[in-house]
């Protein structure tokens, strides 16, 4: 049914006279009455009782004012809807990351884009790590990705939001807890609580690569599949656990010691990345959010391919 007709029915319903309704609507009266006559015909029925005095609802169209207006409501609210999305203000992105260390960064951005458009709904998609994180957003299976790589991923673009230095958890009675700081070589033949290879953490890549860099491979004693499940193993006495600072930051320490690393060691960067050919507007939105709340880390990284 066409909603020029109802914006019309409605007019001469409530006005109850078509000069007064043509006046209101900014329409030729002819016009006005042309429109009442289409949308009779089309229903089958009059609408109105016409004199040369008086307009009056027929049964039809007391019948029909309630629809009619429920129809524009609807129709209204249609356009506003597709508006919000063609601009940005609605829609849902998708946001993988790590766990409890990007817990306050996660939150973070999500207080602030409830604030700031209510319409936009923010899925989120803890336990995606480094590698896997990249590999789900050039996917299509995620919009946002939210981790630690040493250099900026190829495919996507991305910007650093913190840049965090590597330190190691060990347990409140080991031999190191109460070093001041300790080398990679005091790692040699130690036990370590990690996250799965398949996860494709940067920070174990990290810890590998120093490692063989000293003339020895880590002994991986037990994997655990967040940053929590970790710290509660070196609590127990299982491992230690290579590590960020920001990411301890964020986590019960009861039973663990978190010592600096003496070598030089690279930083980790946590970028925030995004498929470079998504023209999402819902997305963009966020990622202006983003730099507000997020904002970007002494180095800019630039766009990689």
């Amino acid at each position: 049914m066409d909603t020029q007709r109802l914006q019309v029915f409605v007019a001469v319903a409530e006005e109850l006279h078509f000069g007064r309704a043509a006046e209101r609507l900014h329409l030729a009266q002819p016009h006005l009455s042309r429109t009442v006559r289409a949308l009779e015909t089309e229903l089958g029925a009059d609408v109105f009782r016409r004199t040369t005095r008086t307009v009056e609802l027929t049964p039809a169209g007391t019948a029909l004012l309630s629809h009619a207006r429920a129809m524009l409501t609807l129709a209204e609210e249609a356009r506003a809807a597709v508006a919000a999305a063609r601009d940005g203000r609605s829609g849902r992105v998708r946001i993988s990351f790590a766990g409890p260390s990007a817990h306050a960064a996660v939150g973070q951005l999500a207080r602030a884009v409830r604030e700031r458009h209510p319409l936009v709904d923010l899925e989120f998609l803890p336990g995606r790590y480094g590698t896997t994180a990249i590999t789900e957003l050039l996917a299509g299976e995620s919009d946002l990705a939210l981790a630690r790589f040493v250099t900026p991923p190829a495919g996507v673009a991305s910007r650093s939001v913190s840049r965090e230095r590597c330190v190691v958890a060990v347990p409140a009675g080991h031999r190191l807890a109460e070093a001041r700081e300790v080398t990679i070589g005091d790692l040699r033949d130690e036990p370590f609580v990690a996250f799965p290879e398949s996860f494709g953490s940067a920070v174990r890549a990290t810890l590998v690569e120093q490692c063989q860099g000293a003339g020895f491979a880590p002994r991986f004693a037990q994997t655990a599949p967040d940053s929590w499940t970790c710290m509660a193993l070196v609590s127990a006495g299982v491992g230690l656990h290579f590590t960020t600072d920001s990411a301890v930051a964020h986590l019960p320490l009861d039973g663990v010691r978190v010592r600096e690393i003496a070598d030089p060691l690279p930083t980790i960067d946590v970028l925030l990345a995004w498929r470079r050919d998504d023209e999402s507007p819902v997305l963009h939105r966020v990622l202006q959010t983003s730099e507000e709340v997020l904002p970007a880390s002494e180095e800019v990284l630039p766009d990689n391919a």
